[in-house]
């Protein structure tokens, strides 16, 4: 059976810049950021209930494709197959491709697992002997110390990330906690976030959030604050469903809530807003007013940068290297994280969606929503 440190998933976009899968990114997106997940022949501990990993999770209707290497069908994580590489051979690819592909970062992400800590230092030490490339670690906060932390710095990685997900304990707790029969903890969860900071220093930590879990905008602003407070950054997902997950049937946020708060967690992550400048409707807690001007507000939404994917940044420090090509959204007019800057067309569309919550310019009935909702059971 595949087990890590030997073995290790990557994401499909990942085997696909590697050249390890064949397949292409519509309009010619690049994926920057090559993402790898351990991999256990027993699963994660945890039982969040939108997760692909989730160890009660139904089998899909449409698995993905048999990993040949090993004559299994894996489950799917975030829609779509991660197959398993010799580990070596992935890092050996990463070298080989880092200038040609432009690969700016590697993420490495741990499961609920306490061996995933010793294996995340194991797959980083392998990467230091080839390559300076960044390394950043998506951790689990139940398993990982305040001294595993400095480990994983002292190894090479210099970025961390939380996901923390749920915008409110009650969601949390709903989700991915003790009700579930899971072990995560929300306040684990902030006190191993600022126990990073710690170690890494205040720009080097994110937080996971995903809108549509049933927060307001408002509550997802706090956390958005919140974050900006303690570590820098938050790293921003549309709620999408997993098939065979608990929440297969919940639907993705209106693409107007999650445009408003994209535009917020710009606004927060580079200084220009904060919440207490923000005003909310008090009976829904939408974003009413964003705290700056209207012409600044048309300035910034025209650079399109509010609406690119959220993530860690490459070599030069500012640019994203995480930008996942569309990793939480199919492609199409429904996109949630352009994973390249956006065109004049595409804020002509965003605009559209901000002003109505049509996702295209022909959904005038929803029709769009009902698509793409189909395309996620067709999968």
């Amino acid at each position: 059976m595949a087990n890590s440190p030997k073995y290790i998933r990557t994401s499909l976009a990942a085997a696909i810049t590697l050249k390890m899968r064949p397949g292409l990114f519509w309009r010619g997106a690049k994926l920057h950021c090559i993402n790898l997940l351990l991999v256990y022949d027993k699963p994660c501990a945890g039982n969040c209930a939108y997760c692909g990993l989730h160890r009660q999770r139904r089998e899909p209707r449409h698995a993905p494709a048999t990993t040949k290497n090993f004559n299994r069908t894996d489950k799917t994580f975030i829609r779509v197959d991660w197959p398993i590489f010799d580990t070596d051979d992935v890092i050996a690819r990463t070298v080989e491709l880092e200038r040609e592909q432009n690969i700016q970062r590697v993420c490495i992400s741990m499961l609920t697992r306490k061996e995933c800590v010793e294996h995340t230092i194991d797959v980083i030490e392998r990467y230091r002997q080839r390559t300076d490339i960044p390394i950043s670690i998506l951790a689990s906060p139940m398993v990982t110390t305040g001294e595993d932390l400095v480990r994983f710095r002292d190894a090479g990685a210099d970025k961390i990330g939380v996901a923390v997900d749920a915008a409110t304990p009650q969601l949390f707790e709903k989700y991915r906690g003790k009700s579930r029969g899971a072990p995560h903890k929300w306040d684990r969860y902030w006190e191993f976030f600022r126990q990073a900071v710690k170690v890494f220093g205040k720009d080097n930590v994110g937080s996971h959030l995903i809108v549509g879990l049933g927060e307001s905008e408002m509550e997802m602003v706090k956390m958005i604050q919140l974050t900006k407070q303690l570590g820098r950054e938050t790293h921003l997902f549309s709620f999408y469903p997993e098939e065979g997950s608990d929440m297969e049937n919940h639907t993705p946020p209106p693409i107007d809530r999650y445009r408003r708060v994209q535009i917020a967690r710009y606004l927060i992550d580079n200084s220009i807003s904060s919440m207490e400048k923000m005003k909310f409707c008090p009976n829904t807690g939408n974003i009413m007013d964003f705290g700056i001007s209207p012409s600044k507000l048309d300035e910034i939404i025209d650079t399109g940068y509010p609406f690119m994917t959220s993530g860690c940044t490459g070599r030069d420090g500012k640019t994203v290297a995480c930008n996942r090509p569309f990793g939480n959204s199919p492609p199409g007019p429904g996109l949630r994280n352009y994973p390249f800057v956006p065109s004049d067309e595409d804020i002509k569309l965003i605009r559209y969606q901000l002003e109505t919550g049509n996702e295209s310019f022909e959904d005038e009935h929803d029709s769009a929503k009902t698509e793409i909702h189909s395309i996620t059971k067709a999968k």
